[in-house]
């Protein structure tokens, strides 16, 4: 969701501003994703390099997601959504996870759809975490190392249950993934677009979601075999 600094600088505001028009975007575009059947939706919300932002930009933004999780339980419990987070969630201040937890376990029967906020994220430091509790099992005499597969890899990250994305919208033009799910991206198909985040409309996921539409997915396979009905490669 990139973008809310830029939108707040091309109007001389401050900073923090940009990301509240951000979360008034989120709003919208997770009731657009439940009104078109989208089953899940992950928010790249925090990252991990995010902590090295100037500290009052932080500090500001844990204040907005506190006042984020206050305010939208009540429309999370009414379209039956289901908040989760993944990251190092440890590394939020104490009131930011207690507000987080609290939302998770009110709606954690909520079935409609999965919304989930990636918080104090990284790609890169979820594949160091999954390797860490991996080589644990190895050590421990539980796992050996010619029984470590891509599954094996996957029951490993953050949430497990969780299904790969099939859609990547990358906003304000950046061409990158800023270590963002790499490994659950890898047959991904990608969307950039030059709006800045609090730009971003409900139209603008549709035409996302058309885009997508017109897409052939071939999980690394040729036009031919998808046609004769041949399965997508699932890991080993």
């Amino acid at each position: 969701m990139d973008g809310n600094g830029r939108w707040a600088t091309a109007r001389e505001l401050p900073r923090i501003l940009g990301h509240r028009a951000g979360a008034a975007t989120v709003r919208q575009i997770v009731e657009g994703c439940c009104e078109i059947g989208i089953s899940a939706l992950t928010l790249y919300a925090f990252s991990w390099e995010n902590w090295h932002r100037p500290s009052q930009e932080v500090r500001e933004l844990m204040e907005l997601l506190v006042e984020f999780l206050t305010g939208e339980l009540d429309r999370l419990r009414a379209n039956q959504i289901r908040l989760q987070a993944m990251g190092r969630l440890d590394h939020l201040p104490p009131e930011v996870r207690e507000q987080l937890d609290r939302v998770m376990a009110a709606t954690a029967s909520h079935r409609r759809m999965i919304l989930t906020l990636a918080l104090s994220y990284g790609g890169r430091q979820e594949l160091v975490d999954a390797t860490r509790k991996i080589a644990s099992l190895v050590q421990a005499g539980r796992l050996r190392p010619e029984q470590i597969n891509e599954g094996l890899i996957a029951q490993h990250l953050y949430l497990p249950e969780l299904p790969d994305p099939d859609l990547l919208i990358r906003t304000s033009g950046e061409q990158r993934l800023s270590n963002f799910l790499l490994w659950q991206i890898s047959y991904c198909e990608l969307y950039v677009t030059p709006t800045l985040w609090p730009d971003f409309t409900k139209q603008e996921l549709l035409e996302a979601v058309r885009a997508y539409q017109h897409r052939e997915r071939r999980f690394g396979n040729t036009s031919a075999a998808l046609t004769n009905g041949q399965p997508r490669p699932t890991a080993e």
